[in-house]
């Protein structure tokens, strides 16, 4: 794999340049173009008792358009990239409906990852994206403004997920200085989880990649808390993993890995599914 472009959300009001800055950062690590996508939904209309509360009238779409549209230069200026490599794009749509749409242009995705509700009309939900672009895609935490990636570590689980991660992760563990290779498993499970590691890491290898492994035992702390610790005892600023091994459903209701890794990871997050 090699990246060629990417692709980042871009919230229709958003002043701070944040994930726009982790997405520019990786263009330039590959030479990457950029393509910028916005997007903002209608509301419905809001009745209540048979009276009109809110409702979104053609002057609203008028300055709406005129926000996304506006937003272009905005944009380039962050961005700061010649012409030729800089795309804005823009529609009055559902934000994931569109991101989803647009992704076939891109080989990564970049999006916020806001540790509070967003709005759905305006901006794109992270989790949801992961299950939908097709695309390996980076969680940015706020405040974020770079992605080194030179020392990473990949949460492992023998899943379809975790090795599609690992695949789409080439072009970053290849430039990297440090790459670790982590499962956490069962005490029983040690030996086989140690044969499974050691597997990716000889993988790697061909690819060209030096990597280390290490395998822990599940403890009080939930496994993504766990890899957390991990990541941040190496000094990494980037984790790899699959996401949604099992249902979306089931992890939210139960708990598991990739909900709580985006609830409460400090570093970007590329995940594949």
């Amino acid at each position: 794999m090699t990246i060629a472009a990417v692709m980042v959300y871009v919230e229709p009001t958003q002043q701070a340049e944040e994930q726009v800055a982790v997405a520019r950062s990786i263009a330039s690590k590959f030479g990457a173009a950029i393509i910028g996508v916005s997007a903002w939904a209608i509301e419905p209309t809001f009745v209540s008792g048979g009276v009109v509360i809110s409702d979104t009238t053609p002057q609203d779409i008028m300055l709406m358009k005129a926000t996304l549209a506006q937003k272009a230069e905005w944009f380039r200026e962050v961005v700061g990239f010649p012409k030729e490599r800089v795309e804005w794009r823009w529609a009055i749509e559902h934000p994931n409906v569109f991101l989803a749409n647009e992704a076939r242009s891109a080989d990564l995705i970049v999006v916020r990852n806001p540790q509070q509700r967003v709005d759905p009309y305006r901006i794109a939900d992270p989790a949801d994206m992961v299950l939908r672009l097709g695309r390996p895609t980076i969680l940015a935490p706020e405040h974020l403004h770079d992605l080194h990636a030179d020392q990473i570590m990949i949460g492992w689980k023998d899943t379809r997920e975790a090795r599609l991660a690992v695949h789409n992760a080439l072009p970053f563990l290849k430039a990297a200085s440090q790459v670790t290779i982590a499962e956490i498993c069962t005490s029983t499970e040690q030996d086989a989880a140690r044969h499974r590691v050691r597997d990716v890491a000889r993988y790697l290898q061909l690819h060209g990649v030096k990597s280390e492994t290490e395998v822990r035992v599940h403890m009080v702390e939930t496994d993504a808390s766990h890899l957390i610790r991990m990541a941040k005892e190496r000094g990494a600023d980037l984790i790899v993993s699959g996401a949604y091994g099992h249902s979306r459903l089931g992890e939210w209701i139960f708990g598991g890995m990739t909900r709580t890794l985006i609830q409460e990871s400090p570093f970007c997050l590329m995940m594949s599914h």
